[in-house]
């Protein structure tokens, strides 16, 4: 069964602006202040919550790995309480998922957001249901860029990883897609833009109205 998996932040959703928000709180808890800015440091939120503290830390000079995982749980709190405020699905996510569907795609999430954060997002911007399976970073005991979680994902769905495309928007998803032997998809609004054409993935997506013909061009 030919299958596409999607990344979440940064791929189906603009998630960056609750990120960057979650690790502000832990900054201004430690005296810092709001250290990352929600409109320009998106970049930083799609590498995930510690990538988010060691940044603010680097600029700031003020801590070090130990800091970073004292406030790592704190930052999963402030997200879990909000974290639907600001996300976005990127315009054409639900057209590009359902003509895909009706093309006799199966289609998953493999994340690297925990399972239950990614399941609230998804339910909350409606489109939960639109997909077989969602694999989070801490569904298995590994994470992308190992390939187990999206080999996962692809089992659960019922899909073949001979005839299945991950579509991403950075290097750890790429990197995931050859590990386990599958084609990769990068999207060029996502925080990286369009310097994802260095990362040299088997294709780019401009626009999810493309998706489709993109994905039919590679696994038929």
């Amino acid at each position: 069964m030919r299958t596409v998996i999607f990344d979440l932040d940064g791929t189906l959703a603009d998630t960056s602006r609750d990120l960057i928000n979650a690790a502000n709180v832990c900054f201004r808890e430690l005296g810092l202040g709001d250290v990352l800015d929600p409109l320009t440091d998106g970049w930083v939120g799609m590498q995930g919550g510690k990538a988010m503290l060691r940044e603010g830390f680097r600029r700031t000079a003020s801590h070090g790995d130990a800091e970073i995982e004292r406030q790592y749980p704190r930052l999963l709190e402030a997200y879990s309480e909000a974290l639907d405020h600001y996300s976005v699905l990127f315009p054409g996510v639900e057209i590009a998922v359902q003509a895909l569907a009706r093309q006799g795609y199966r289609v998953g999430i493999c994340t690297n957001k925990p399972e239950a954060l990614a399941e609230r997002l998804m339910v909350s911007l409606g489109v939960r249901d639109m997909f077989g399976a969602l694999v989070g970073a801490d569904t298995l005991p590994v994470r992308k860029p190992d390939p187990a979680p999206l080999r996962e994902t692809i089992r659960r769905v019922g899909g073949d990883p001979a005839r299945a495309v991950l579509v991403g928007d950075t290097v750890t998803d790429r990197d995931t897609a050859r590990a386990a032997g599958v084609a990769s998809i990068l999207v060029t609004f996502g925080p990286l833009g369009a310097a994802v054409r260095d990362l040299m993935p088997n294709a780019l997506l401009e626009d999810y109205a493309e998706l489709p013909e993109v994905v039919s061009g590679l696994i038929g």
